[in-house]
């Protein structure tokens, strides 16, 4: 992963007036009302704000799995929001790496057969797989538990299962979606020091989060309202 030292220049992450609104016969819902936000790489932003302000409609953008109604979202300085579906599913492979507040594993493989899982849409060899698998396992303290399945496991143990599938590919962005939400405390706050470690390596991080303690570990906290970003601050260092 690139340092601290590539946060000059371009942002990764460049939105202007990017807008999401869903539409029915009778009703139209405004999701996200024309975001203006920049992320520069190495940055760990955590996006706050109640229920239904947007959040999670704002990640689904910027992770590509979603498209803008108007305006215009550039990924490392590639214009995206009028990709084809072939299109966008390439960069989000080759780029970023999803953390789920469900973990989303899948019950029926190993953990190590989850993580690798993610090398599989890539071509990587077998050999080069299972390097890497190996070391991301062993990077996030789980690779004692490599033939176990997920119900085995503890939900702490489960995410960082997760946090190594979205490692595996070594992408450019990692977004995490409530990551802590499933977690109790001493769980949560060790998913969290994983993530700052990481970032501390020069992973860029997008985290939405209900929790002002987890956001905390953020160099910035976006606050959103109804669709807008309602403040920005930055942690003092």
């Amino acid at each position: 992963m690139k340092g601290k030292e590539h946060m000059t220049g371009t942002p990764l992450l460049h939105m202007r007036a990017l807008s999401r609104v869903y539409r029915t016969d009778t009703i139209e819902t405004v999701a996200l009302d024309a975001i203006d936000l920049d992320i520069a790489e190495g940055e760990f932003v955590a996006i706050m704000g109640p229920s239904g302000c947007g959040k999670s409609t704002l990640l689904n953008l910027v992770g590509l799995l979603d498209s803008p109604s108007s305006g215009s979202y550039m990924f490392d300085g590639r214009e995206v929001a009028g990709l084809s579906e072939a299109e966008l599913a390439s960069v989000r492979k080759a780029g970023i790496g999803f953390i789920f507040q469900s973990f989303n594993l899948i019950d029926e493989l190993t953990v190590r057969e989850n993580v690798e899982l993610a090398l599989l849409y890539h071509d990587v060899p077998a050999a080069e797989r299972r390097r890497r698998t190996d070391e991301v396992m062993d990077r996030v303290g789980i690779a004692h538990r490599a033939r176990h399945r997920p119900t085995q496991l503890s939900g702490g143990q489960q995410q960082r299962v997760a946090v190594a599938r979205a490692l595996v590919a070594s992408p450019r962005l990692i977004l995490a979606d409530e990551p802590t939400g499933n977690l109790d405390t001493s769980h949560g706050d060790e998913v969290m020091n994983m993530l700052k470690g990481l970032n501390a390596e020069g992973a860029t991080i997008v985290m939405v989060t209900h929790s002002p303690a987890h956001a905390d570990y953020a160099s910035r906290v976006v606050n959103m309202l109804d669709g807008r970003v309602l403040q920005e601050r930055r942690r003092a260092a």
